[in-house]
């Protein structure tokens, strides 16, 4: 059994909350312990917005032990691993911190804020021999698994084009500081990012076009052109200054030898050339459950993680770092 200790209790943590609840449910091999959060008490009876929604606003938290103070939960509480849900600034050393004390941790997205940081990460990781995962959420969502197999098993041929967007409004709180969060780019971006770097490596080159809307902020509307030695065109966007009614998209277009497949809505269209196109059968599941259930199975079963290493989260960062230096240089390419 892997008890876990959840920091952080914004949108994000009442996201994993909520898949551990339902993980306790399902019988698989973890119990929640405790929810520790500076703001534990204001937080655990307000609602917290994020784009994309939980199933409830406030959730009754008194089965849990709750701290706002993590050496206090830690001296309390008998844990396996702890999962950090908190402002980016913050993961390399908590998570160095909480490996060094024999704990197994779930760090979200992304690593770090710098790439040296994340190597710290990793090499902490190495040292005490503990799980470290990065909630590089995109590698457990059913649609972006299945653009996975088909890049691998070549069922429509190479690939030779891609687009991925994915926007929404400018989300609240610290977010909106740049220092914290890193911005779209850092926060938003790297998502599409991420996938890029799972489905094809590092690429040769970026070019970014980008800019800032909200003061304060950091970037918060991206363009990424990603160069590769076969000739692929490959961009990401990402904005999330899309206020009003929008709501979130997150999307891709791929365009295969002999097919192409469109992301869009929640499910995915198949348009294999001089075939009738088709809705592919994926499972409903949302990948914040698929990553918890994956990396609590792993712990318990004494595997090492493959999906999403801390290695492949520190490239995607660095992949983040090289599109901000280029948007620095108005869009000038820059090599990795």
């Amino acid at each position: 059994m892997v008890r876990v200790g959840l920091i952080g209790y914004g949108f994000m943590g009442r996201m994993h909350f909520e898949n551990y609840v339902r993980l306790m449910k399902e019988g698989a091999p973890v119990e929640l312990v405790a929810i520790c959060d500076l703001r534990i008490e204001e937080l655990k009876n307000a609602a917290a917005s994020g784009n994309i929604a939980t199933s409830q606003d406030v959730y009754d938290l008194s089965s849990f032990a709750l701290y706002d103070n993590v050496e206090k939960m830690l001296e309390n509480e008998q844990l396996d691993m702890v999962d950090l849900t908190l402002p980016t600034q913050l993961h390399a050393d908590m998570t160095c911190s909480m490996l060094e004390r024999g704990l197994h941790v779930m760090c979200e997205k992304p690593i770090a804020f710098h790439s040296k940081d994340g190597r710290r990460m990793t090499e902490a990781a190495k040292a005490t021999n503990k799980t470290l995962m990065i909630g590089q959420c995109l590698r457990f969502w059913p649609a972006y698994e299945l653009l996975k197999e088909c890049v691998e098993d070549g069922r429509y041929g190479k690939m030779l084009a891609g687009s991925f967007f994915r926007g929404g409004a400018t989300p609240p709180g610290w977010f909106r500081d740049g220092s914290l969060s890193g911005g779209c780019l850092l926060d938003m971006h790297i998502h599409d990012t991420d996938v890029v770097n799972w489905l094809f490596g590092k690429p040769e080159q970026v070019s970014t076009i980008a800019r800032n809307v909200v003061p304060g902020s950091a970037y918060d509307i991206v363009s990424t052109n990603y160069r590769y030695g076969d000739g692929k065109v490959l961009n990401a966007q990402a904005d999330w200054t899309l206020e009003g009614d929008f709501g979130f998209a997150m999307t891709y277009r791929v365009n295969f030898e002999k097919a192409n497949l469109i992301f869009e809505n929640n499910q995915v269209k198949v348009n294999p050339h001089g075939e009738a196109g088709f809705i592919a059968e994926l499972s409903p599941e949302m990948g914040y459950y698929r990553e918890l259930k994956y990396l609590v199975e792993s712990i318990e079963n004494g595997t090492p993680v493959s999906i999403c290493t801390p290695e492949s989260a520190v490239e995607s960062l660095e992949i983040i770092e090289a599109e901000i230096e280029s948007a620095n240089r108005n869009g000038a390419p820059v090599s990795l």
